[in-house]
Parts: structure tokens; sequence; C-alpha cells
């Protein structure tokens, strides 16, 4: 086989950037490269997938067959096994754990359903009769998806900032997020359009903006119902959209009749004159909106984004050119997220209420739910506690929950308590090493993927090159699993009845007059696009409008108004927040390749000069970490800058190291997660926590782990 390039797209993360895949004789990939001519991406790209992807699949240490635990939990004795063993002793166990404690008792775990390793997870749980399955989404993107959910907007990731006469960034850093919309910010400075940016850190983006609005973290709420305000005391909202496509204005606006700019700068620290401005500016539309996890993994961030999403539809910003563009597929073709509700591969209603947290969160888990998955943090506990129900058993893919879930020290306590847990990983990480069985599992560039991408809008194809060693799909390893348990009798149902990803794709793919042949040959297919077709599409609502007060909260008992809920109380003079973003890594990917470690090789966490100097450390000291009721602490090492406030600690997530001892790998140790706690205040809707504005304490120590 001669050299050949190929079209792809990255699915690293839901950026989804074109890509040209180069292929040696032997096809394995040579070189990852942006796509120019992709029509969405247009050459933007990062470092993940260029770097990331293929050193991924072709490491050293990968997976690449099927081990079995011969030695106790996380003793790091193993023996290999075959495929055929593997399939047999992961039934058995799941299969155990069902006739002993019942369906319920199994969980699957994995990063969400943006890509088809979610619906095959939790399809194959459903297909064991049980609802329960893990999403990260919690901690990141859930809380903007439940607002998006509840008001009806459906809509994406700012498509039309190039269109746009302002943006309005809350909480992202698209320089290292997403550098598609990194590239189309700097094209639309660069013709005049404004910026407004509300972000406590001082971003690159916050550097091009015409209004920084640095806001003390978990404040930003208090900043989208200001503008609201602004907005609805000037009538500068489009009174004739408002009008005839949304539900409750007179109640939204008596609610924020109070959240003056005054107020709003008392609670958030910034200037009521630039709150006053940056309505002016994004009044002057057309405005679009552009959210991110700054504002989202926390236990007011619902609110936080029903106040923003309020706003996108008072303004009339609403599927118009330069707005907020809205979701849109080929008739006939189906997303994963549309999968997950059909009711063809659904359990009873009955079965799927007694999901773990549906009841306490009903707009997250369970049948109305977004992705109907189960609140994490509970699941958890009833590992640990048997409450509401035992968990004794899980199957993991993909996804690293011991490094990524707050409170790992009762994560690991939880996942070594279970009778039997099958962990599906490329990599031996903190979760895999303390597994009884961990099965080999393909690379991104390993898997033919085909998703919808809104931002095109296309539908994205992703090309797969023949696997390493013996690594399987998540879609293979489900098959070969679903066989072994019919044969147990462990099947409550059949609800995952393809038996290839090409039949998969197919039926995704389904009517919509797209094939996979065409797909392979150009890496993706555009649809047309037609905007503001209200009547035809309507809106996902009790009300069938769009729903500033929530119909399916006051359902519920749940503040059916945008509102603000105020962070933890201030008992520290530190504050310490998460989720900084980073180009070399993705979450907890990529710390076992050389290139990202010597790009950036420790935790950090950015402290401004004044906090170093008053607590008398330097640049490049370690230091630990520690909230005052927290589980543990972490150390991390000191950068020193003004782009962070005085007395807030700004730090990332998701660190562990391949060369540590394992099981923890030093998980315990540097990642941060360590220190926080996954339980205590929660959104009353998403069930998310606080990972940001949370009160800690430092003190500098003499060496590093």
């Amino acid at each position: 086989m001669s050299k050949r390039t190929i079209p792809s797209t990255c699915w690293e993360c839901g950026t989804l950037c074109g890509a040209l895949l180069t292929l040696g004789e032997d096809g394995r990939v040579t070189k990852v490269a942006p796509n120019p001519a992709h029509p969405t991406s247009k050459g933007a790209f990062c470092v993940k997938g260029i770097r990331g992807l293929p050193e991924w699949t072709d490491h050293p240490d990968r997976l690449l067959h099927p081990i079995r635990r011969i030695g106790p939990r996380g003793s790091g004795e193993w023996r290999r096994i075959s495929w055929e063993e593997a399939l047999e002793e992961v039934a058995e166990g799941l299969a155990k754990v069902r006739a002993e404690h019942g369906p319920l008792a199994l969980v699957g775990a994995v990063s969400g359903a943006f890509f088809s390793r979610g619906a095959v997870v939790a399809l194959l749980m459903r297909s064991l009769g049980s609802p329960n399955w893990m999403i990260n989404q919690d901690l990141c993107g859930g809380c903007r998806a439940v607002s998006d959910r509840m008001t009806g907007l459906n809509i994406g990731r700012g498509e039309e900032i190039e269109a746009a006469r302002c943006t309005l960034m809350v909480g992202r850093n698209p320089h290292a997020a997403d550098p598609i919309q990194w590239a189309e910010l700097k094209r639309a400075k660069a013709r005049g359009a404004r910026l407004v940016v509300l972000d406590p850190f001082r971003t690159p983006a916050a550097e091009l903006a015409d209004v920084w609005l640095q806001s003390r973290p978990g404040t930003d709420g208090a900043i989208g119902l200001a503008l609201l305000h602004a907005m609805i005391r000037d009538r500068r909202y489009d009174a004739g959209f408002v009008a005839r496509w949304c539900h409750g204005f007179a109640a939204l606006a008596a609610r924020v009749a109070p959240c003056t700019p005054d107020w709003a700068a008392g609670i958030a620290g910034v200037a009521a004159a630039d709150i006053e401005r940056a309505a002016a500016l994004y009044a002057d539309g057309p405005s679009t909106f552009v959210g991110g996890h700054g504002i989202d993994a926390a236990s007011n961030g619902v609110q936080t984004y029903r106040a923003f999403h309020c706003l996108v539809a008072i303004s009339g910003n609403l599927d118009r050119v330069g707005g907020n563009r809205r979701v849109k597929k080929p008739a006939g073709f189906r997303t994963y997220l549309e999968l997950l509700h059909d009711k063809r591969f659904r359990l009873p209603e009955a079965v799927e209420r007694q999901t773990i947290g549906a009841d306490r969160f009903p707009l997250w888990a369970g049948p109305e739910g977004w992705q109907t998955a189960c609140h994490n943090a509970s699941v958890i506990e009833a590992m640990l506690t048997g409450a509401p129900y035992p968990v004794r058993g899980a199957y993991v893919s993909g996804v690293n929950i011991a490094v990524t879930y707050p409170d790992a020290r009762r994560t690991l306590a939880a996942l070594r308590s279970l009778d039997f847990l099958a962990v599906a990983a490329h990599t031996m990480t903190p979760t895999a090493a303390v597994a009884d069985i961990v099965l080999p599992k393909t690379t991104t560039l390993e898997e033919e993927e085909v998703t919808l991408d809104p931002s095109g809008p296309n539908i994205a194809y992703t090309a797969a090159v023949p696997a390493r060693g013996e690594a399987r799909s998540d879609l293979g390893i489900a098959a070969g699993l679903m066989e072994k348990l019919r044969a147990r009798g462990a099947l409550t149902a059949e609800l995952l009845p393809w038996r290839s990803q090409a039949a998969f794709n197919d039926f995704l793919l389904g009517e919509s007059g797209i094939s996979l042949e065409a797909l392979r040959r150009d890496g993706y297919a555009h649809f047309p696009y037609t905007r503001g077709d209200f009547e035809h599409r309507g809106f996902a609502t009790p009300s069938g409008r769009i729903e500033l007060y929530s119909e399916s909260a006051a359902k519920h008992g749940l503040d059916p108004l945008p509102g603000f809920l105020p962070p933890p109380e201030a008992s520290e003079p530190l504050l310490l927040q998460t989720g900084f973003r980073e180009k070399t890594y993705h979450h907890s990917r990529f710390r076992d390749q050389a290139w990202a470690r010597k790009v950036s090789p420790d935790p950090e966490v950015r402290l401004h000069p004044e906090t170093a100097a008053a607590h008398g450390v330097a640049e490049g000291d370690w230091v630990e970490v520690e909230l005052p009721d927290g589980p543990g602490a972490c150390r991390l090492r000191v950068t020193i800058t003004d782009r962070t406030q005085p007395g807030v600690l700004t730090t990332g997530m998701g660190w562990w190291l391949p060369e540590a001892p394992g099981p923890e790998f030093a998980a315990l140790e540097i990642n941060v997660n360590a220190a926080l706690s996954y339980r205590g205040a929660t959104d009353p809707m998403s069930g998310s926590v606080n990972i940001g504005a949370l009160p800690c304490r430092m003190r500098k120590v003499e060496a590093a782990v």
C-alpha cells in the first residue's frame, strides 16, 4: 500500500476541526494536519490533534491486549488473556451482580453522549435492565445544556461570531480551548466588531475586548441579570419577537427589576458603568453569546446560564445572521442524544425513574433528564453505602473517573469496593488500575464516527485506520458482551442491535440522503440551513415557546425564573478557581506524552504577585492547597502572573503521573480533585457541585511529589 492522505475530523473534543491524515505504507497514521478546505475550521487546528492523537495511538505503553487482575485489587499484577476469556469473564461478572442484587446494581461510566461511546454504553446498560450510567457533563457543559433545554433555545457555541456586530463571551478561553472560535474572534475584531468578555482571569480574549468585566469568581450570574435589567429598562429588547415567541416576559421583567448594574457591581466587583456599556454594546446587534466552562460546573451554573440564555431570547438574536444559531440537522439523520430518548431504545418509565439521582434532579437524571444519566456523586454514595440502593458492578469506558471526579480518594474507594469492575482504556490509568478486567480500547484515529456538527452545519466524519494490537471499539466490545450476556440469560431487552460500526453509522445516517461513501471521500457533508423557521420547528418546551419562565422547573418545584445564587461564603481569605485550560492537555489525557510534559511539566497554580508576596512564595515553589472542610490536599507548582486576581488561586485539573507508583499514579497528591468535594452545595437542576470560587488555604512545601 502506498502513502496516501484522507480527509477526517478530529474529535478529541467537541470543536470538530477538519483534518487530513497521512497514512504510511502499512496503513498507520504518520501525520495529522489541518484541512484548510474544511468549511467550518478553515485550517484551524491545535497541537492535541497534531501530536496527541497519533502518539496516543502508537504509544509504547498503550494497552493492546485484554488483561486480568491476578493479585489484590490495585496491586499491578496482571495476566494477559484472550478476548474470548475477557468477554466471558466480564459477562460473568456483570451477570453475577445482576443475579445477586438486581439490574439496578449495575452502572456504566463514560465521558458523555457527544460521541458514539456514550450511546453504546448507555444502551448496553439498558439491555442489562439498568438505567444507570454516569457522564462527566455535570462538571463540563451540563449546566449549559440543562438551561438550553429548559428555555428551548437549542443553540450551539456561537457560530455567528464573524457576522456579529458584538460578541458577548462569558467564562470561555477559546485561545486554549477552541482554535476555530479563536480564529473567528480575531477575524471579527479585525473588521471592527465589538467584544465583551466576562472572566475573572485575563485571557487573550479579555485582552482583545472592548469591555472586560473581571468579576469575582462565581458572580457572573449577577451580571447576567443586570444586563437583562438594562435591556428591559431601556426598551432595547425585541418587543415583536418577545410577544410572538417568548413565554413569561412579564415575570422575568419583574424578577430583574431590582437587579440594577449598581446591585451587580457590588456583588461582582466590577464598575457599574462597565456593565452599562456592555449592555449597550450587546443591544447594538446583531450580537452572539458564547458561554463556557467558567460558568458551568457550579451550584449556581444553571441559573447563571439561564440569565444569559434569556438575554439571547429577548434581544431577538436567535437564529439571525450574527446572532446565535439554533442546532439543526438533515431530515432523517439521528443524533446520539435523540437515540437515547428514542422510545425504541428505552426501558419502562417506572424503571427509568429509579435512575440514581432522578428523584432529586429530574431535569438531569432519569426519563426527563438531558442525557438521562445518573447523578454521579449519588452513585459514588450508593457504591459505598448502599443508598438509595446498592451499586455493586461497573463498566467504565474511555474515561478516567478516578482523576476527573472531585474527591478522588472517595471515588477510588468506591471503585475498590465493587464486587466487579471492568474498564476499557487506552493506557493504564488510576481508574483501570483498580479493575478486575482491563480491555484495550481503540483511539479516535481507529474509530469511524459520524456525528452532527451544528457549527457547519455539517455531518462530521472521522476516518478509521486499522486498530493496533487487539484493540476494539466500544461497539465491538459491547456487541461481544451482548452475545455472552444473552447466553447467560442476563439481558432484559435487546437494545443494542448493531454488530458493526458501519451498520451503526448507517442507522444514524438513516434517510438523510448522506452516504458513508460520500463522507469517506470528503470528510464531511454540508447540509442546507434555514434561519428563523420557528413556525416549522417550534420549541421543545411545555408552552411551545422560548420559556423565560420555565414550566418544567415550576412542575418540579424549582425556581422557574433565572436568579442569582451566591457562591460559597468566603470563610478563608483565598479563593480556589479550577478549570483553567491548557493547549497541551484535555482533561486527564496526554500526561504520558513527552511533548506535552516538556511544554507543561507540572500542575500549576497561578498567583497574583500580591498573593505570592503575602504568602512568601516565589515562582517555581511548590504549595499545598486544601479546602477548610475538604477531603485532602494537593500539591501545585507556583506560576506568578497578574492575569489572575489578588487572592484567587487559578489552576487546572486532570493531573496524574503514569511513571509514579500505582494504582494512584500520584493522582491523590498533585490532582486538584484530591482536594475538592463531590458533596455539599449542588445545583438544584443539574446536581453540579462547585469546583470554583472555593474558599481555600495555601502553604508552601519544600519538595514536589
